[in-house]
């Protein structure tokens, strides 16, 4: 839905080649996270820790390892420095790592093609039209006024695109609020879309299980911003209404900025520095500010690690990947299987050299999960049945690259004669 949201605005209103809206089933393989575009060569780029290219295409077309030792040589991919800052906008590259925007990877692979096949141009600029598709789609009066394709189609048909809350976690959520802690939802969703998700995922009841909910609050924004930059609004049928200067008591607030968040926190807890745990599923906008301005614990939500974490006796690992069901029965084949493109999200091999054993590499993802995660876990129902007390080990207990994944570390992190005994 989201490629074809895209896909479509470009098409009808930009004038892009209409072969863009015919999806070939197996072409979502291209979808991996933690790829950077660089926007003006058309190139995705996959990198390793330390910036190296450990796999790159243009287009859609994946280069040899002798063409990426060519454009790219070993060092350090030009943009780098920026990309590791967490820089958040730049006009050279877009870093693809939520799901929210993914699909788009594809689709601009896929304009590259085809700007290839009619125009043979050495620099690209339709990254313009990209984002105005994206925000045609996801503008925050999009889901009222029923325009672009996505906010329509769910609207619709939202048993087709959204899975219910496992009753775990709703009990898990109740568990939490009765001892005591105050639980916040936080989403850069409009209020109306909020709404229409929380509706159907956790049923009409969903404000019960929260003290504070933040619609529209533009995250990263909301970590980086001061009261200043980006007051709370209180809402009224869904618009924002004028800015607050203070946040006096919980309820559903728009925007808003972390720093007001936390005094109406020490309010309500009572103490000078209460502790927040924030759970997230994208590094950009999530974890690392959360980490990085506010200092709060976080918890990263990585459904790779659901593609990548089960291991089987030795007979059947031939199997592919995403046959190997995590929790309970089969699993159905979900956006976690490993891309064949891509491959494995944690590591890769350096291109180029011969003896593969020692050329595996950390890819720069997997650093930044070390880096700026407590701990990182596949799922909210993979920690709902454990005790509230339960102590995680912590990725900075003994500044070991695997210790925060519970529960437990991803194979392709593991050496390889341990991955073969953990049956």
């Amino acid at each position: 839905l989201i490629y074809d949201s895209f896909a479509e605005y470009l098409v009808t209103e930009k004038g892009y080649d209409k072969d863009l809206l015919t999806l070939a089933p197996d072409s979502l393989d291209f979808c991996c996270k933690g790829l950077v575009l660089d926007i003006e060569e058309g190139d995705f780029v996959k990198l390793a820790e330390d910036g190296t290219v450990l796999r790159a295409s243009h287009g859609t077309k994946s280069m040899t390892p002798e063409e990426i030792l060519e454009t790219y040589g070993r060092r350090e991919w030009k943009h780098f420095n920026t990309v590791s800052g967490m820089v958040s906008r730049s006009a050279k590259y877009y870093l693809y790592d939520n799901y929210f925007d993914l699909p788009g990877a594809l689709l601009c692979a896929r304009v590259v093609d085809s700007l290839d096949q009619h125009d043979g141009q050495k620099k690209y600029d339709f990254w313009k039209d990209m984002v105005a598709a994206i925000q045609h789609n996801y503008k925050i009066s999009a889901f009222k006024e029923d325009c672009g394709t996505y906010f329509p189609e769910v609207k619709k048909n939202p048993d087709k695109y959204l899975q219910r809350c496992p009753e775990s976690v709703k009990k898990w959520l109740k568990q939490l609020k009765n001892a005591g802690k105050i639980l916040l939802l936080i989403t850069s969703s409009h209020s109306d879309y909020c709404r229409l998700l929380c509706e159907h995922i956790l049923g009409n009841d969903f404000e019960e299980y929260f003290d504070i909910v933040i619609t529209n609050a533009l995250k990263p924004g909301f970590f980086s911003h001061t009261p200043n930059q980006r007051p709370f609004r209180t809402l009224e049928n869904d618009e924002e209404q004028e800015a607050l200067l203070t946040l006096d008591k919980p309820g559903w607030y728009s925007q808003g900025n972390a720093i007001q968040l936390y005094e109406l926190l020490k309010k309500m807890t009572g103490k000078l520095d209460p502790k927040v745990v924030y759970f997230g599923d994208s590094m950009h906008s999530d974890i690392f500010p959360a980490r990085h301005y506010s200092n709060w614990e976080t918890v990263f939500i990585l459904e790779e690690l659901l593609g990548d974490t089960v291991t089987v006796p030795a007979e059947t690992e031939s199997e592919p990947l995403e046959k190997k069901g995590k929790y309970e029965g089969d699993q159905p084949k979900g956006p976690y299987s490993v891309s064949k493109q891509w491959g494995s999200f944690f590591v890769d091999r350096l291109p180029g050299l011969e003896n593969a054993e020692e050329t595996l590499v950390h890819t720069w993802s997997c650093k930044c999960i070390s880096t700026y995660s407590t701990i990182a876990i596949p799922s909210l129902e993979a920690i709902a049945d454990l005790p509230l007390d339960y102590r995680f080990t912590r990725f900075s207990s003994n500044n070991s690259a695997t210790a925060g994944y519970y529960p437990s570390p991803p194979r392709a992190l593991l050496p390889s004669e341990e991955s073969m005994t953990m049956k």
